[in-house]
């Protein structure tokens, strides 16, 4: 089997993992059914698609499964060729992110002076904490004068 083939199975199972995990596995698994029924076994596949919701669910054993499911869906392909583009058909419905690609274009620019302190660039961004040791140098204002040091009454003239 070539390697388009074997990435179509491992993207497959993935997402039919991703789907047993989440609250649209009711609506799609009939769907996931009938693409294994191309075969004929309609019926138990449906079973073994439960089986295997139950299986996640109670053990989190996502990795067996999805393995179990990608070896399934190899020896699919293997015996109907003309099923990669239904299956490839069926993902893009079910993960429409995942038939728009990865390809992410990100354009960051710094302007206006010196920073004095961390800056990100990039993209997506969770939980950030800055442990930064000394304190943060004043801000210097160009074109300012300087205020004059204060005399002894304290008044500054």
């Amino acid at each position: 089997m070539d390697a388009e083939l074997t990435a179509l199975a491992a993207s497959g199972a993935t997402t039919l993992v991703g789907l047993m995990a989440s609250d649209a596995w009711t609506q799609v698994r009939g769907r996931l059914a009938r693409f294994f029924a191309r075969s004929g076994e309609a019926g138990p596949v449906d079973a073994e698609l439960e089986l295997s919701r139950q299986e996640l669910s109670a053990a989190g054993a996502a990795d067996d499964v999805e393995a179990e499911w990608r070896a399934r869906l190899r020896r699919t392909l293997r015996a109907d060729p003309a099923a990669a583009d239904e299956l490839r058909l069926l993902l893009a419905e079910l993960d429409p992110a995942a038939s728009r690609g990865t390809t992410v274009t990100v354009h960051n620019i710094i302007g206006g002076g010196v920073q004095h302190g961390p800056v990100i660039q990039g993209q997506n961004f969770g939980a950030v904490t800055f442990h930064a040791p000394g304190s943060v140098p004043p801000r210097v204002i160009p074109d300012a004068a300087p205020e004059p040091p204060p005399d002894e009454a304290g008044t500054g003239r």
